[in-house]
């Protein structure tokens, strides 16, 4: 929590009904809830100051907005699952007491996780143990008690359990941060917290999967064994989470983008894909869908280089800010880096001629391929990848432009989402990182400048505390897909500094030299992310428009091959991306399978069909559009193509 706001020993909560309550300065959350009602008190698992979560049994130490949250409250899950975790542990020691325990996970939205220093890989059978071992302990239904202690104290208690990973990692706490443990029951350990109130409040749980890391995510260091799992406040709630996650295995694009011909992953490129031709179609149909969006609200297209000298890294401030996720080259004695971003190259092209206020705003497009290094344990099919392109831009304006670019930007971005059956968008400012460039000034400058962008379009948003890039602010867009995951994707990004340290000017009205703003712009992000994404969104079932095979034609037998190989011909004359399947298989073997590949139309011709000049069009799913002329199918899909549809 942040510093007092007062010196007094007194301090203001004000609840969720707006009533105002002064308690002692170190009063918790749950002694609050107490004074509230007893029936409160049984039922809250966690607190929330401001926005930030908190243990119920933190000392509150300034005023704020206080919110007891109950399991009905979507956070609680949160503390359910970090508290999970702490079982899970206790469990696997319980069951191997010469076990180590390194760290758990630090994001709980959807899962806990811990790293065991153990000999050998776990086993599903393993996993099975551990479970029933959980269910155990939450029917003790130990309380989870918060222990403050010193960090003498912790290393000698740590150093007596045998818990030597753990003495390493209080190495990693800042001085002058206080240090916590947690314990229920016959467990402790070195954490934040929070933690529901005891075990029997962790109402479901589920072990998931097992694997092995490097500690520290170094690949220098030794292996870890890891087990991940979740937890739920209700095994109605574990139900549902078990069916979406059977939802995704069948959705998984890691999956499905092979079976269906569209990338591939080589061990000669690692964490970089191949798109095939099918892939590539869609890749270049997203560009296509993107470049002639962006065309119509004013943006040029531009193409910049992939290896830059070292030193222009250092003018942006990419080397001391984003090093560790950059690759270098040597070439005639000079170093290089591979570009892990468009702008700098685009501030670059800005400052090749004298620029007037006139010229404002100026909007450069950049499909350029970029590359960052991501550790190996953590890239993963399409979705994090080494080498991608980004429908990537970025807008040169004046102060009083921002709040018109902004909403040409939201208003595209929008658009796209709406394109692809996005409806469910989330919008978040992201604030300044702790990490950043630039002065406090600036920052409330342009981060009240984002806001209020948003504000005069009347769209809500929500703050992300923290998580603005490095050189300014940001508008993130997540959007919910299909069955119900979140993804982000679009970002809108407001920066002062890289004008600053490019020395970039125009002439103003006044005559004298000014410094322009600057505006990141990605719609979709990744292409390669996008891709992935939206394999999993739709199930491999692309809209026509994107669809890399669009239609297939399937002749009876071969009697009527001239006949399919007619409308085959006048199909593809159209503009349609169809096929002819020929082969000598049954009718209903070849139907199948180009429902498999997720083709939207099968065009049947036989006997009936050649003699009248007709064809029948079945839908991937099963339906039947009937017998028609091959100009009626032709106008009909050229329609939706030329809408965008989604529906067939």
């Amino acid at each position: 929590m942040a510093s007092p706001t007062t010196a007094t020993e007194t301090i203001e909560l004000t609840l969720p009904d707006g009533s105002v309550r002064a308690v002692a300065r170190g009063t918790t959350p749950l002694e609050v809830a107490r004074s509230i009602g007893r029936g409160l008190a049984r039922a809250a698992v966690g607190a929330a100051v401001d926005g930030e979560l908190v243990d119920l049994r933190q000392p509150l130490d300034r005023s704020g907005a206080l919110r007891l949250i109950t399991s009905r409250d979507p956070e609680a899950g949160i503390f359910i699952r970090h508290s999970a975790e702490h079982v899970m542990a206790d469990a696997v020691k319980r069951l191997w007491p010469e076990v180590e325990i390194d760290v758990g996970r630090q994001d709980h939205s959807e899962k806990f996780q811990y790293d065991f220093r153990f000999p050998r890989a776990f086993t599903p059978e393993d996993l099975e143990r551990i479970e029933a071992k959980m269910k155990e302990i939450l029917a003790e239904d130990a309380p989870f008690e918060r222990i403050e202690i010193s960090r003498q104290e912790a290393a000698k208690l740590f150093a007596e359990m045998g818990e030597r990973l753990k003495v390493e990692r209080l190495a990693d706490i800042p001085e002058g941060e206080t240090i916590t443990l947690f314990r229920h029951g016959r467990f402790t350990d070195l954490c934040r917290g929070p933690h529901v109130q005891r075990a029997s409040q962790i109402g479901a749980v589920k072990l998931l999967e097992a694997s092995s890391v490097y500690w520290k995510g170094d690949e220098s260091n030794e292996r870890l064994q890891r087990i991940y799992g979740t937890a739920f406040a209700s095994a109605k709630d574990l139900r549902a989470y078990e069916e979406q996650l059977a939802q995704a295995r069948a959705r998984d694009h890691r999956r499905l983008g092979p079976e269906l011909d569209l990338f591939s992953f080589q061990p000669e490129a690692p964490a970089t894909p191949f798109f095939h031709p099918k892939g590539a179609l869609i890749y270049n149909g997203l560009m296509s869908f993107v470049r002639q969006l962006q065309t119509g609200y004013g943006y040029q297209e531009v193409i910049t280089p992939q290896i830059l000298d070292l030193e222009l890294w250092h003018t942006s401030g990419h080397y001391e800010n984003y090093r560790d996720n950059m690759f270098f080259t040597e070439v005639d004695d000079r170093r290089f880096a591979v570009k892990p971003m468009n702008c700098p190259t685009h501030c670059q092209i800005f400052g090749t001629r004298l620029r007037s206020y006139r010229d404002l705003p100026i909007r450069y497009a950049d499909f350029g391929r970029l590359h960052r290094y991501e550790r190996s344990g953590v890239v993963t099919g399409l979705t994090r990848v080494r080498s991608f392109c980004q429908d990537d831009a970025h807008v040169f304006c004046r102060e009083e432009q921002i709040g018109d670019e902004v909403r040409a930007m939201t208003e595209m971005i929008l658009r796209i989402y709406d394109t692809f059956d996005f409806h469910d968008v989330e919008i978040e400012v992201s604030t300044r990182p702790e990490k950043r460039l630039g002065s406090d000034e600036v920052w409330d400058h342009a981060e009240r400048a984002l806001m209020e962008a948003l504000e005069r379009q009347g769209i809500a948003y929500q703050i992300n505390e923290g998580d603005g890039a490095f050189y300014g602010p940001k508008i993130d867009f997540q959007v919910a897909d299909a069955i119900g995951r979140s993804w982000q994707l679009g970002t809108i990004q407001l920066d002062y500094q890289l004008p600053q340290r490019f020395a970039l000017t125009y002439v103003g009205e006044d005559g004298a030299e000014h410094r322009p703003v600057m505006i990141h712009r990605a719609m979709l992000g990744s292409i390669e992310r996008f891709i992935g994404i939206l394999i999993e969104h739709t199930a491999g079932r692309f809209p026509l428009w994107l669809a890399p095979v669009q239609a297939v034609v399937l002749p009876i037998s071969e009697k009527f091959l001239d006949y399919g190989e007619d409308v085959h011909r006048r199909l593809v004359d159209a503009g349609l991306r169809a096929e002819l399947d020929a082969r000598n298989e049954k009718l209903g073997y070849r139907i199948r399978e180009a429902q498999v590949q997720q083709v939207p139309y099968m065009v049947v011709v036989g006997a009936r069909e050649a003699e009248a000049g007709m064809i029948n069009v079945r839908r991937r799913s099963g339906g039947e559009l009937g017998s028609m002329t091959p100009e009626a199918f032709i106008d009909h899909a050229t329609e939706l193509i030329r809408q965008r549809r989604n529906e067939l």
